[in-house]
Formats: C-alpha cells, sequence, structure tokens
C-alpha cells in the first residue's frame, strides 16, 4: 500500500475572526474584533493534516481554482506532509472561501463553495483509492456530484481490502437527503457525525438512539459530542469517552481532528474503546489553537 489514508473532499482558506458580539450589525457599522487569522480549512484538509500529524501516510484528493486561494490550500497541505499529486485544479471556477465568526463556544460560518459542486468520482484516481488502507471523505453535503458516486468509491476501496470512514458535516439546505446517503452507509466502516448532525439524520432527540438507528444502515457509528465526549455504537452496543480538558482557544475543525484521530488509532490496531479515547484527545488537543491544524497533536501527545 502507498498510502495509509486517502481523503476525499473539500479543502479551502479559512478566515476567522473574533469574538465577536451578538448580533451581527448590517448598515455598514464596523466592529473591531480581537483577532483574525487566515488558515487552511475545509473539513477534509483539516483531517488530512491531522493524520499526517499522528503519523500517517496521507494523500488528498479534490478540487481548487487556479487562484492565489488554492496556491494557499495546496501549499498549506503539502507543507504538513499530505500528498497533494491528486489535488486537481479547475480551469474556470474558483477556490471555496470561508469566513468564520467565533462567539464563545458558538461560531458562524459562511461558506462561498467555489469549485466544491463541481467535484466528481472522476476527479479521485482509482490507482489511490486501490493503493491506500484507509478511504476517508468530509463534507458529503457541500459535494453533491461527488456524493452521487462515492458509494462507488468506497465500494472500490473495500474491494482493494481498505475501511472507508465519512463525515456528513452540516447540510447547509438543511434536507439531510437519505437517499443518496444510505447506500453509502452500506459500504461505510466508520460513520462520524457529530451530535447534532446524527440528530438531523435521524430526527430523534437522544444521540444514543439516533447513532443507534445510524448502526442499522450498515456502519459503526461514532459520535462527537463536544464536552460531553463521544460514544460508539454498533447497532445493539454502546461505548463513551470523555473529551480531555483544555483550555481552550478555537474549536475550528475539532471534529476533524477527531476523525483523524479514530482513523489513525483504528490503523495503528486499537479496539474500539481505545480508539474513542485516542480521538476524543485528539479533537481536544486541537482547540489549544487558533484554526483547525495549529494545535493538532502528534502521535505521543494523543496517547499520553
Amino acid at each position: 500500500m502507498t498510502f495509509d489514508l486517502l481523503v476525499i473532499g473539500d479543502a479551502n482558506p479559512d478566515v476567522v475572526v473574533g469574538p465577536v458580539a451578538q448580533p451581527i450589525l448590517f448598515g455598514q457599522k464596523e466592529r473591531l474584533v480581537p483577532s483574525g487569522s487566515l488558515v487552511l480549512g475545509g473539513s477534509a484538509s483539516i483531517m488530512a493534516c491531522g493524520a499526517a500529524r499522528l503519523g500517517l501516510r496521507v494523500a488528498f484528493a479534490g478540487r481548487v481554482g487556479d487562484d492565489a486561494a488554492g496556491e494557499f490550500v495546496r501549499t498549506a497541505l503539502a507543507e504538513r506532509g499530505v500528498d497533494v499529486s491528486a489535488l486537481v485544479t479547475d480551469p474556470s471556477l474558483p477556490t471555496p472561501l470561508t469566513t468564520i465568526l467565533t462567539s464563545g463556544d458558538d461560531r458562524a460560518i459562511l461558506t462561498s463553495t467555489g469549485c466544491l459542486p463541481a467535484v466528481t468520482a472522476d476527479d479521485i484516481p482509482n490507482r489511490m483509492v486501490r493503493s491506500a488502507r484507509h478511504v476517508h471523505a468530509g463534507s458529503f453535503y457541500l459535494l453533491p456530484e461527488l456524493a452521487v458516486g462515492l458509494a462507488g468509491i468506497f465500494k472500490e476501496a473495500k474491494a482493494a481490502k481498505a475501511t472507508t470512514s465519512l463525515d456528513p458535516n452540516d447540510d447547509p439546505a438543511g434536507k439531510w437527503d437519505r437517499m443518496v446517503l444510505d447506500p453509502i452507509l452500506r459500504v461505510t466502516d466508520y460513520f462520524l457525525p457529530n451530535a447534532a448532525e446524527a440528530l438531523a439524520l435521524t430526527g430523534h432527540h437522544s444521540v444514543v438512539d439516533a447513532a443507534g438507528i445510524l448502526a442499522r444502515r450498515g456502519p459503526l457509528v461514532v459520535v462527537k459530542n463536544g464536552a460531553e465526549g463521544a460514544l460508539a455504537h454498533n447497532g445493539s452496543k454502546v461505548i463513551t469517552a470523555p473529551a480531555v480538558k483544555v483550555e481552550a482557544v478555537d474549536t475550528v475543525g475539532a471534529g476533524d481532528s477527531f476523525d483523524a484521530g479514530w482513523v489513525a488509532a483504528v490503523l495503528n490496531g486499537m479496539k474500539p474503546d481505545r480508539a474513542l479515547a485516542i480521538a476524543a484527545a485528539c479533537g481536544s488537543l486541537s482547540t489549544r489553537a487558533a484554526g483547525g491544524t495549529a494545535a493538532q497533536p502528534t502521535w505521543e501527545e494523543a496517547t499520553a
């Protein structure tokens, strides 16, 4: 196997500013905030960087535009040890851009999708799918054309004896379409929603019940639940892990760092209870600095 992990999905710059006093004011009112930063964003790309930081051999597949933002993304991934040879440059559509306004533990996210809707399964080289021990996809609802072909990609990965995982992330349209998602869950080993996403996908008010419903569609469901830690549900049994207490600076990308920790742990042969604890540690430790990648832990830090 050439890579431990192939990550498929979104990559873009994030402009993170805040904390912002609520409500947000329009009417050309200028408001000063304590901090702002330009950092690597995108759920999939943050996950890829976290996995590389944990010692995995990682490749990334997706699209950026032929612009300065795209070059920023390509350079940032490569500098963090991620192979970008399958990162396509779109000749006509721009790189996605995201602005994140932080306010306490909450944040508002504004994204211009750019070339994301143009990403398809054809952008993902079959040779890379077949050369990875694990294939992960993120931001399912931001990539509608890729979503249609993702089940085929996962089937190809599993035919090559790889494992698979999916983080759906938020659905900006609020539709949470199961007709496209359910066939993918049947070929997904690990489904990695956060608590709000699990509830939205099932219509339930209990995170444990929602995880159980999703698990009965095929995968082991691993749910990120913020300060409450995390849980994993296989359809009949639930295990939990607490969050690690840290002085949080910025929670952007914490769920993606959690995903990286989970995948690194299972690829290193950890059983689910230990993998869940390592993933929870990775998510918590990543909040120690601004942006999604600045404080991602090493394997030694995550397993201490």
